[in-house]
């Protein structure tokens, strides 16, 4: 996966500069985890497509294909729920490392048109194209061309957003869906959002405020004085006031690093199998490893997650004396967490990993055998080469693999 950029909000009370041209494009896969199964199964196409599980069970919707939408249904929607909405709906299982490969294919294309790229999910991203005409073209011929190439390239529909700012290219791209392009001029971002009805980043609670006051369109609150929001919801109302007039307070950043690393899975169904949990826990020690490699840092802290039938959460921490990226170290430290701490009276839903305390510090030790360090290193970037050609299924060590498979 390449190197991507991140983004951290200004300081507080930093100006925000007006834009002067539209070369934000925020980028949107289409109905994401669905259009990858739907390449597997192209006899799908068309019909109501449900990923998650099986109508029975319990768990969410993952996502929905547009036909399923029709119907009422959207992602976090109860399984249960989208099956009576549509009975004949196909519902399949998800398949979350897939989804990893094809968002790292996706995340390469992105990086080919600017070396600015903000991945805020798996399945979207912000990329700054100021600086890129002499590559592409201006902002929207290339904001064309990215799409066509991620298209022809993957099989996989996707939609986008070009404007000054963050906020409405992620408005944008949402009115475009499914499959399209909109560019919102630079000095049209308050008459483009006056038709919105939500703006990202307002959640319900606030939301039902804004309703008790009377505002339920964008084109309201951008009516209403910046001294009345922030009355009434203090430093947030500032923000709403920007926000209504389509500015936001972000910035790409290219040296911001991640303050920790984590991966988790929830099971199908609530096991005490002890071989699948362990391999389980292989395989996202793997995932986590490959990441601080990818960033070139270290982990002190490893923080083992389990969480049992009933929702209830522990969570325990290990610090080292010397930091770690090799996997063998990481699963040693994870399963040796795993085996002291957990109930094995419980059926377990969830297991999940966690690294900080990152450092730079990547010359891992080992006092006992100091060519250990060089093989270990050797193996691990032979790994991550193959995982990053043929999908990071495709290469496992041996514990994150159970007997049948």
């Amino acid at each position: 996966m390449p190197e991507l950029a991140r983004f951290r909000a200004k300081h507080e009370g930093a100006a925000v500069a007006t834009p002067l041209e539209t070369a934000i494009l925020h980028v949107d896969m289409d109905a994401f985890f669905v259009s990858v199964e739907l390449l597997e199964r192209p006899e799908l196409r068309g019909k109501p497509v449900v990923v998650g599980g099986r109508p029975d069970q319990r768990g969410v919707v993952s996502a929905a294909s547009y036909e399923a939408r029709k119907y009422g249904i959207h992602s976090a929607m109860p399984l249960r729920t989208a099956g009576k909405l549509c009975p004949h709906a196909i519902f399949l299982d998800g398949h979350h490392a897939k989804y990893g490969e094809w968002s790292d294919k996706v995340a390469t294309i992105l990086a080919k048109f600017s070396p600015i790229v903000e991945m805020v999910s798996i399945d979207e991203a912000y990329l700054d194209l100021a600086g890129t005409e002499r590559l592409h073209g201006p902002p929207f011929a290339a904001a064309d061309k990215l799409l066509r190439t991620i298209t022809k390239s993957t099989g996989l529909p996707c939609s986008a957003g070009l404007a000054s700012t963050r906020l409405v290219a992620k408005v944008a791209s949402d009115q475009a869906k499914p499959h399209g392009l909109l560019w919102v001029a630079s000095g049209q971002e308050a008459r483009f959002l006056a038709q919105v009805r939500k703006i990202p980043g307002i959640g319900e609670v606030t939301e039902r405020a804004l309703r008790a006051l009377g505002i339920e369109f964008v084109h309201q609150l951008a009516d209403s004085s910046q001294e009345k929001l922030e009355k009434i919801f203090g430093q947030w109302g500032t923000a709403l006031y920007r926000k209504a007039r389509g500015g936001d307070s972000y910035e790409f950043v290219l040296d911001a690093e991640p303050k920790s690393i984590s991966h988790n899975h929830t099971f199908g169904e609530d096991t005490t199998d002890v071989v699948a949990l362990e391999s389980v826990l292989s395989h996202l020690s793997q995932k986590a490893c490959k990441r601080l490699r990818e960033a070139g840092l270290s982990s002190r802290t490893l923080t083992l997650t389990i969480r049992y039938a009933g929702f209830d959460t522990y969570t325990r921490s290990k610090t080292l004396p010397e930091p770690i990226q090799f996997d063998a170290d990481a699963f040693a430290a994870f399963l040796s967490l795993f085996r002291e701490h957990r109930n094995t009276q419980r059926m377990v839903r969830l297991l999940g990993v966690a690294f900080s305390g990152l450092t730079h510090e990547n010359e891992q030790l080992d006092l006992l055998d100091p060519s250990r360090r060089a093989k270990l290193d050797k193996l691990s970037r032979a790994a991550d080469s193959l995982r990053d050609r043929f999908g990071f299924n495709k290469v496992q060590f041996g514990g994150s693999l159970r007997r049948e498979d």
